[in-house]
């Protein structure tokens, strides 16, 4: 007889794995990083990884595809009636604090030397669809409502928007004294200044 698969364990399990491999690659980078480690950094056996994940690039890929659907939940959950400008700047925040996470910088690191490949291309246009998706319907609505500048069309704005945070990311990546939660604040400055009406 065959057995009976739990969701919610088979989840949990899932995320420990992804975790332990957000941890090392960060630590070591995705060449530096075996599965063996991140089989011991979860506290699993080999056979428990391969039933999850059958190579690690699709343990990374995993990782990036749990971001991307936690940046559409993320938008999907605000309330039509939202402040547009309001959810902007709470997107924002929430990327800035999303950055905090110690191991952001090296796990950036450890996706930039894998960049080339095909499917992780594929994955990192996905989530950049998904923030374009998210961010561009709030940047049309507040340019409506004159909340940001009207010279530039939302488009541009939303592409801009995600620049300055992707720029922000960068340079967490490969400047140490640039941290999230001390550049926080200039962040979203900087987003303000960019979106102010004239």
């Amino acid at each position: 007889m065959a057995r009976t698969v739990d969701p919610e364990r088979h989840r949990e399990r899932r995320l420990v794995i992804i975790d332990a491999a957000l941890t090392c690659f960060a630590a070591t980078g995705y060449a530096g990083t075996s599965t063996a480690a991140i089989c011991r950094q979860a506290g699993i056996g080999s056979g428990t990884f391969f039933h999850y994940f059958p190579t690690k690039q699709q343990l990374l890929l995993a990782i990036l595809e749990l971001g991307t659907t936690e940046t559409r939940e993320w938008f999907a959950a605000r309330p039509a009636d939202d402040d547009p400008f309001g959810v902007v700047e709470a997107y924002v925040a929430h990327a800035a604090d999303e950055m905090s996470d110690p191991r952001m910088a090296g796990f950036v690191r450890a996706v930039g030397a894998v960049m080339g490949e095909p499917e992780v291309e594929a994955a990192l246009g996905a989530d950049t669809r998904a923030l374009e998706e998210g961010l561009a319907p709030w940047l049309a609505r507040a340019r409506e409502a004159g909340q940001v500048r009207d010279d530039v069309s939302a488009a541009d704005l939303t592409q801009w928007v995600i620049a300055v945070v992707d720029g922000f990311l960068g340079r967490l990546a490969v400047e140490e004294r640039f941290t999230a939660a001390g550049q926080r604040a200039m962040l979203l400055d900087v987003v303000r200044r960019l979106l102010a009406p004239g």
